[in-house]
């Protein structure tokens, strides 16, 4: 450490002897809107206490200038900086040309601005449009340019914008490991690259302000409460402003239902702002009793506001990094934050389309207190970024280079091959076999592993991780990287927490289970858990006839009876994971006894169980066997020689199975006079013996409105081991709601 040390000091001297010792670094920053500050804040007041190595000059532009966005340029002076220029650059309008506009009335005030100035270097912070214009301008007139918090994902044309600045500027300030290697695949210089944390985070994680709750009565009033108040911020989403303005409307219609009080900040200048100002004031939310809508709240007196609210809620960079230093509970809606490393406080809701879901959301977030993360620093950037500052050589070459990988020969770019690579650990518990598999994002399965289920919970847990483990290291040599284990298994589960709640008889000592943490921490992956035949409506939904389908229902016939439901794209789990257990739809009063201790249950008619248990009977009685069958003596009676009799004209055997198609029809009519669905897939190994027979009851007894439904076999061939996977495919991000 020491060594490193000196060395630093050492390359200083050598560029302060090479720049001339007399001159100091002329830096010039540049800030478009209240956000942008907030970041370069810290920075400009750490170049302000070195003057023996900066001079700085501060130029504002944007919305800074904006009496409807709060003239928040007063805040800079507040902070006693002198601003050198300000530039009047927004084009007043409402779509995206009014943008486009905006750039280049920037473009054509800024020449004359740096001319003026003559920067050594421009501070350009983020992906908003202004700092395009900014890097554009700083670029063609050969002024190096350091960017903040480039290499990051979100959502929108902000990621194109930032993107684009990245390869126009010099050198790269980033803030998380990720970022940095975003920036290093853009084939940036990894010597130009400095991972230096967030700067708001050096105020975040420093912020100690006792007296937080005058300032929560200042904006909310006296009466609130901490950890009893929302703040809401959302901004336009300008690729797609219709949905993104519907998607506000639903937010407020929401946050009017959750009945707390809540400050509203007004939304970005992009087109679709003043759209989002009319909706607020065309529902009163300016007058309402619990809202407080504000144009601009100063950084410091924000920070403490979200840092003792109950909720954050909105589309916000904000909400995804710098709340997550306090562990505020965050809901993110929509997309404009796709691809934003999060912490454990944020709960993504990516299609916000209805206000049940938002106020959902609201009521699973609300008031919680999650662990502070530090994903985005760690008080320590400004630092960093002097340190790196002092060591820029002004005398070395202004052109960049770039650092291209070295191609290779006969490697395939396609997509369809670098989508196939992502892949997942699918885990199939059934009462005979456990079964593992690789399973790639397009629904083949790579790699399947097969064994015995054990009888015992230790042996059983053994095994799936030993499965696992010898899996997870194939997928190295098939080319295929694990995003995450879906795991289906029979019984009543909680996916919210991986546990197996009750199990069916089939699987002994398989209640109460947890098994996502055992086999996250064996294998370090995210790991997600389902009952069967949820995992198999999953599958159809991804991979087979449900694709596309807003409604359907899929029923599975094999060992026993089993389903799942999806309405309206979602799947459903019940107020206590119980939905969709339509093997036990009663379709006779006193019908035969069923497994769960209850009788006439399709399950009972159906089932393979059921039919075995017919089999035997006519076994038994030498009912079963006819001309063209045999069986040895020490083989054992099952659903196929039921299913082998009856074709062969045996018409007991054929009454029997008449007698399942029928009751697994009738739970097929009440099925359809409940949820109304447009298709209902049939899949398992009975299915296609049972397709007709299910059309033949909807026909006779189902009302009219319903009859025109699709019933179809399900084409794929291991729908447990691919809903398992879709488990995993449909979620690689773990809070997705």
């Amino acid at each position: 450490e020491v060594y490193f040390k000196n060395l630093s000091k050492q390359k200083q001297k050598e560029v302060m002897e090479k720049n001339g010792n007399n001159h100091k670094l002329r830096v010039c920053v540049a800030t478009c809107n209240r956000a942008d500050y907030s970041k370069l804040a810290p920075i400009m007041f750490g170049i302000k206490a070195e003057p023996q190595f900066f001079e700085l000059d501060v130029v504002v532009l944007g919305s800074h200038l904006i009496d409807d966005y709060g003239n928040t340029y007063r805040m800079i002076e507040q902070d006693d900086f002198d601003i050198h220029t300000r530039l009047h650059t927004i084009v007043r309008g409402e779509d995206e040309a009014a943008m486009v506009e905006s750039v280049g009335l920037a473009l054509v005030k800024l020449p004359d601005v740096l001319n003026r100035l003559k920067p050594d270097i421009m501070i350009v912070h983020g992906d908003r449009f202004d700092a395009l214009a900014l890097a554009t301008s700083a670029a063609l007139m050969n002024i190096r340019i350091l960017h903040i918090e480039g290499g990051e994902v979100s959502g929108t044309i902000d990621d194109s914008i930032r993107h684009a600045i990245t390869k126009l500027a010099h050198y790269h300030v980033c803030c998380t490991r990720n970022a940095e290697q975003h920036l290093i695949a853009m084939c940036e210089d990894h010597d130009r690259i400095l991972l230096a944390g967030c700067p708001s985070y050096d105020k975040l994680l420093s912020a100690k302000n006792k007296d937080y709750m005058s300032i929560i009565s200042m904006w909310l009033g006296e009466d609130v409460k901490t950890r009893d108040y929302i703040v809401a911020l959302q901004h336009p989403v300008t690729t797609d402003i219709k949905h993104s303005i519907k998607m506000f409307e639903l937010t407020l219609d929401a946050l009017i239902s959750f009945n707390k009080r809540t400050l509203v900040l007004f939304p970005n200048v992009d087109a679709g702002d003043k759209e989002m100002v009319r909706v607020m004031r065309k529902k009163g939310i300016e007058h309402h009793p619990n809202f407080r809508a504000v144009k601009h709240v100063p950084f410091d007196q924000f920070i403490q506001l979200v840092a003792h609210a109950g909720c954050m809620i909105g589309n916000s960079s904000c909400g995804v990094r710098e709340v997550g230093a306090f562990g505020t509970p965050v809901i993110n809606l929509g997309t404009r934050q796709t691809g934003r490393e999060t912490g454990e406080n944020v709960l993504h809701v990516r299609d916000a389309d209805t206000q049940d879901k938002i106020l959902h959301a609201l009521q699973l977030q609300f008031g919680k207190q999650y662990p502070c993360s530090k994903i985005y620093g760690d008080g320590n950037a400004v630092p960093r970024i002097l340190k790196f500052l002092k060591s820029i050589d002004l005398k070395e070459p202004l052109q960049k280079k770039f650092c291209f990988p070295p191609v290779k020969d006969n490697i395939s770019q396609d997509i369809d091959h670098i989508l196939e690579t992502q892949s997942a650990l699918a885990v199939d518990l059934g009462g005979t076999n456990l079964r593992v598999a690789i399973v790639s994002m397009k629904g083949e399965i790579v790699k399947k592993y097969t064994q015995l289920n054990p009888k015992t919970y230790e042996d059983r847990l053994a095994l799936i991780l030993k499965m696992c483990v010898e899996a997870a290291s194939e997928a190295v040599n098939v080319n295929c990287r694990i995003l995450g284990v879906g795991i289906s298994t029979g019984g009543r589960v909680n996916p919210r927490e991986g546990i197996v709640l009750h199990s069916t008889k089939l699987i002994q000592e398989w209640s109460s289970v947890d098994l996502r943490t055992p086999i996250s921490d064996a294998l370090h992956l995210p790991v997600w858990v389902d009952n069967d035949g949820n995992c198999a409506a999953l599958a159809e939904r991804k991979f087979g006839h449900g694709k596309g389908i807003e409604n359907f229902v899929t029923l599975i016939t094999g060992t026993g009876i089993g389903g799942g439901i999806v309405h309206q794209h979602e799947l459903i789990h019940g107020s206590s994971f119980c939905a969709a257990e339509l093997g036990h739809i009663v379709v006779s009063l006193d019908g035969p006894e069923c497994l769960c201790g209850s009788q006439g249950c399709i399950e009972a008619y159906a089932s393979g169980i059921a039919l075995q248990r017919e089999a035997k009977k006519l076994h038994d009685d030498d009912l079963l066997l006819v001309e063209g069958m045999s069986m040895k003596e020490e083989e054992i009676v099952s659903a196929a020689h039921l299913i082998q009799a009856a074709k062969l004209g045996n018409t007991k055997a054929e009454s029997i199975l008449r007698t399942a198609g029928t009751a697994l029809g009738l739970g097929v009519v009440n099925i359809l006079h409940t949820m109304n669905p447009s298709l209902v897939i049939l899949s398992g190994v009975l299915a296609n013996h049972y397709v007709n027979a299910v059309k033949d009851v909807i026909n006779q007894q189902a009302l009219s409105s319903v009859k025109t439904v699709d019933v179809v076999v399900s084409n794929l061939a291991d729908p447990a081991l691919l809903g398992a996977a879709s488990l995993v495919l449909d979620y690689t991000t773990r809070r997705i709601y």
